[in-house]
This record gives structure tokens, C-alpha cells and sequence, in this order.
């Protein structure tokens, strides 16, 4: 299944693969710049992929070889002006309160809001060759407080403060050291260690997965453990095979 929403070639597409969907950022004139069209598309095509039970991990990735230039420079101040409410914040927060996990595959440039929405994924792997960079500094824009925050909190205070700053761009291993990503790869094995992490998640309690990202965002989980899910999980330990979990976690 592939679905596209956005205006003209610039579009956020999204396929899906059996228990993992893709959403793609796709504006290859512009580096995968997001327009206010493709912003606005990013919490609809999320709502759809909540809602559909087998999906069990969500990778976003930039089309053509680059993640994210960031916001469409010929949409960058009206979307500015909005500061919290606007379509890029809303789109950032759509995607850090997506219930499933999420993996950011960043290769190219992953500057702005690419790193917008990067940073709202649970897990990022980046391609060594890649870099990342986040400037409103350089246009004289204010960062939007939530999204700052969020920054602060994955890389620490200091660091966010280096980046934003600075607005300079850093190369992957650099992004590593900071905590900005949590793999750096060949840029030829970046697809296959993502697929091959994403695989791995899907098979695992999706109780226990969702539980987890809940609790550590500060969020809601489950109101108690689910006994046929420990059950399932401890006599496939003992049999030494795969389990097959009784239900997925509701969405």
C-alpha cells in the first residue's frame, strides 16, 4: 500500500510492508524541503497508521538519497510566525506522540526542521557520510519552545545550546557523540540495519513496547500486565521458539 498527500511533486508519501511502515519525505527539487503542504500532511497520514493494527513500527526517511533541508524557505516565515501553533510544531508533535515506535533513517542532510522531526522519532540511525544541523539562527528565527525543549532533553542542555547557537552543521560521528543519533553506519548498510532493527521490534510484545515508550515519554501506559502475554512469553523461552503473542496492544 502506498499513499501520498501534499501539492504537486512535493508530497509525504507512506507505504506499507507488512508490520512496518515507511513515510517518506519526498521533494527532490529542494532537498526534501518541507513545504506548509507537506507539514500539514504529516499528522493525517500518522492518524491513518495509528489506527491500523498491523503496523507495528514506523521508519521515516527523506526520498533520493537526503533526509530533511528543513522547512520550504518560501513557506519558512509564515510558518515561523505561527511559533507553537504552527503546522511544523503540530506536525513534530504528531509524530513524538505516535503510540508505536518510530526510526528516523537519516542519510544526506538532516538540518532544520529535519531535525524537527527527527528528534520527535524514538530512535535515529544516520548514515556516516550524513549531517545534521539545525539554523534558525542564520534567519532569524525562534526556535519553538516545545521543540527546543525536546532538543534539551535528548542531547543535554549545553549541547542544544552549542547547536542552536552556533547553527553549524556537524557531521554524524559528532551527532553520535552528543546523543543526537544512536547508530552511525556505512551509508550502503543503512537500510538493511534499519530493517533489520525494525524486524526485530515487531517481533516483541508489542504490550511490553508500547508500555515502554509510554512510560518513558511521561505518558499513560497499560493499567496492569496482560497474564496470557506473560504466559506466552515464558513458555516460548522455555520451548525455545518464537512466541506468538495473544493481541497486539490496542492503538
Amino acid at each position: 500500500m502506498v499513499t501520498a498527500a501534499g501539492a504537486g511533486v512535493e508530497a509525504v508519501r507512506v507505504s506499507v510492508d507488512g508490520p512496518v511502515a515507511t513515510l517518506t519525505i519526498d521533494n527532490p527539487g529542494k532537498r526534501n524541503a518541507m513545504t506548509a503542504a507537506m507539514w500539514r500532511a504529516v499528522p493525517v497520514l500518522l492518524k491513518d497508521l495509528e489506527a491500523d493494527p498491523a503496523v507495528k513500527v514506523l521508519v521515516v526517511e527523506g526520498a533520493g538519497g537526503t533526509f530533511c533541508a528543513g522547512a520550504d524557505i518560501d513557506d519558512a516565515a509564515a510558518i515561523a510566525a505561527d511559533g507553537e501553533d504552527s503546522v511544523a510544531v503540530q506536525a513534530e508533535l504528531a509524530l513524538a506522540a505516535f503510540p508505536k515506535p518510530t526510526i528516523a533513517r537519516i542519510d544526506g542532510f538532516c538540518v532544520g526542521g529535519g531535525c524537527q522531526l527527527a528528534v520527535a522519532c524514538d530512535l535515529r540511525f544516520a548514515a556516516a557520510d550524513s549531517r545534521f544541523g539545525i539554523t534558525p539562527a542564520k534567519l532569524g528565527i525562534v526556535y519553538p519552545r516545545s521543540t527546543t525543549r525536546r532538543l534539551a532533553d535528548l542531547v543535554g542542555p549545553s549541547r542544544a545550546k552549542l547547536l542552536l547557537f552556533t547553527a553549524d552543521l556537524i557531521d554524524a560521528p559528532a551527532a553520535f557523540a552528543i546523543g543526537l543519533v544512536d547508530a552511525v553506519v556505512a551509508p550502503d548498510a543503512l537500510a538493511a540495519s534499519v530493517r533489520d532493527t525494525a524486524a526485530t521490534i515487531t517481533t516483541r510484545s508489542q504490550l511490553s513496547v508500547r508500555a515502554a515508550k509510554a512510560f518513558i515519554d511521561g505518558r499513560e501506559g497499560p493499567a496492569r500486565q496482560d497474564p496470557a502475554e506473560v504466559a506466552e512469553g515464558l513458555a516460548a523461552f522455555r520451548d525455545r521458539r518464537p512466541p506468538t503473542w495473544p493481541s497486539d496492544y490496542p492503538a
